[in-house]
């Protein structure tokens, strides 16, 4: 049985209301390899309160109750914070592929492009102090409305995505591969968030297909994403605004 941990920012954690890519993902696992060939694990499983500011949100929509909820992502995190505590996370969850989708935080408030390039590399290495084997699959960051309006910004995004691809390069083995997914071609910071960020639901289909397709072309596990989402649902309608 794959067991995948899914690693994130706020847009992996997702806000009360929100189905999140996650489930997406899970949905997709589910159909493409079976129930029971998978699990999703994480030390952590609540969503982001935006009235508190705190992760203590259990409403996710449509509140499926065989959706696995954990995960090991948190409002406002990135490489930066995950470095030093991935080792834990995976003792404690043995996961055999990591999702990670990281890097805005880091670059919009605590460090430049070189550095977050050099918490990836040690969160790599925190990951195979505990297991030599695990897998990880890598998302750029992805377009966002600061860089959309911030020259300075848009230009570290861009050199970090370039020290990303040069790290999965240089750290690829055999024996713990490592995977640059692709950013999703197609990605509106108008049509795919709610606030120029964080995914709507067309937004949480578009990110969970790029770590499937990439899985699939890749390493030949699972299958296709769908392309193109099903219609929202009434509740997906009223959480995406």
């Amino acid at each position: 049985m794959l067991r995948f941990m899914f690693v994130g920012d706020s847009m992996t954690i997702g806000s009360a209301g929100e189905h999140t890519w996650r489930y997406r993902m899970w949905q997709h696992l589910r159909a493409s390899l079976g129930e029971r060939d998978f699990a999703v694990v994480g030390p952590r499983r609540a969503l982001h309160d935006k009235a508190s500011g705190e992760p203590v949100s259990y409403a996710y929509a449509g509140m499926d109750p065989d959706f696995p909820r954990h995960h090991f992502a948190g409002w406002g995190e990135g490489w930066l914070h995950m470095a030093p505590q991935m080792a834990d996370a995976v003792r404690q969850d043995r996961p055999d592929i990591l999702l990670v989708s990281l890097g805005l935080i880091d670059l919009g408030f605590y460090t430049n492009a070189e550095q977050t390039a050099e918490n990836v590399r040690r969160c790599i290495a925190e990951a195979r102090s505990v297991n030599p084997r695990v897998r990880l699959v890598l998302l750029p960051v992805i377009p966002n409305i600061r860089a959309r309006t911030d020259a300075p910004f848009a230009a570290e995004v861009a050199r970090f995505n370039v020290l990303l691809a040069k790290a999965v390069a240089d750290l690829d083995t055999g024996a713990s591969p490592l995977l640059l997914a692709s950013a999703p071609p197609s990605y509106d910071t108008d049509g795919d968030t709610y606030d120029g960020t964080h995914p709507n639901a067309s937004g949480e289909h578009k990110l969970a297909a790029a770590f499937a397709d990439a899985m699939h072309q890749a390493w030949g596990l699972g299958a296709p994403y769908e392309t193109a989402p099903p219609p929202l649902a009434l509740n997906e309608l009223s959480a995406t605004g």
